[in-house]
């Protein structure tokens, strides 16, 4: 019985070792997390959009700056359509240069784009500087478009989704009637809070928890709607999918358990499409 239960135990400890491991894929991350979304409201001539997004790279924490390279080298690979980046950046002004220079070498088709998380608001100037150089636009309650032909995809930013704006909830029911439209969204509460009809919900700010027991307790969640939208897709009450990124880098402990850090990339099909 003893030999057994150190077997357990002993296997217990190997997971938690392999989970907490940021290097493990090469890519920088623990893991490139994909996603496939499907919808009838996608332009036909945006069939097999390819995004990726990024959120809490809190650099350097455990997201050091040997990663970093590997991060953009393993987009670079990917060469995505478009790249978007979800909020909390950097601790203090020295590092928002070297963190956003870094991601000028990833191209796109259809550009960069970013919006702030609560870390952020103090460093709202050298944030929105270092992303302009780095070929980034920072999105704070704004729209923009990226075409093909005749046909567009609106990118709503939210800027500060814990207090959103009546104008930024007015903004995306405008643009949704028109075009498909992703949000981007420092937490996912947001999707929930304000009911938003939008067709893909962007977010981070909760780490997946950071450290969950075996995948079975999350003590923080970091969000007030339990494990609902901590970590994955899930969907508001309206039906909205949400996609709720682990996150890059570590906040107040280098430390994860059993929560990957991750690139996360999405296709986005174009709903009796041919396959």
């Amino acid at each position: 019985m003893k030999r057994i239960l150190s077997r357990i135990i002993l296997s217990a400890a190997f997971v938690l070792l392999i989970s907490s491991c940021a290097t493990l894929s090469g890519n920088g991350v623990g893991r490139v997390k994909h996603y496939v979304v499907e919808s009838d409201r996608l332009p036909a001539s945006f069939d097999g959009l390819v995004v990726a997004f990024l959120s809490d790279l809190h650099f350097p924490s455990k997201f050091t700056p040997k990663r970093l390279q590997k991060v953009v080298a393993c987009l670079q690979g990917f060469s995505p359509d478009a790249l978007f980046f979800g909020g909390d950046y950097v601790p203090s002004q020295e590092y928002a240069e070297k963190l956003f220079s870094s991601f000028s070498s990833v191209k796109t088709l259809h550009g960069k784009y970013a919006v702030l998380g609560n870390h952020d608001y103090a460093l709202r100037d050298t944030l929105a500087a270092s992303m302009e150089n780095a070929g980034v636009q920072l999105l704070a309650d704004e729209v923009v478009y990226i075409c093909n032909g005749t046909d567009s995809v609106a990118i709503v930013g939210v800027q500060n989704s814990f207090r959103p704006s009546a104008a930024v909830q007015e903004l995306v029911a405008s643009v949704q009637e028109r075009f498909f439209t992703f949000v981007l969204s420092h937490t996912p509460d947001f999707a929930q809070d304000t009911r938003v009809q939008c067709d893909l919900v962007l977010a981070g700010h909760t780490h997946g928890g950071q450290v969950s027991l075996l995948g079975l307790y999350t003590p923080v969640k970091n969000t007030k709607y339990g494990t609902r939208f901590l970590r994955g897709y899930n969907c508001t009450t309206e039906g909205v999918p949400v996609i709720t990124t682990n996150g890059v880098g570590t906040s107040r402990r280098k430390l994860r358990v059993c929560v990957p850090s991750e690139i996360v990339l999405i296709t986005i099909k174009r709903m009796g499409e041919d396959k």
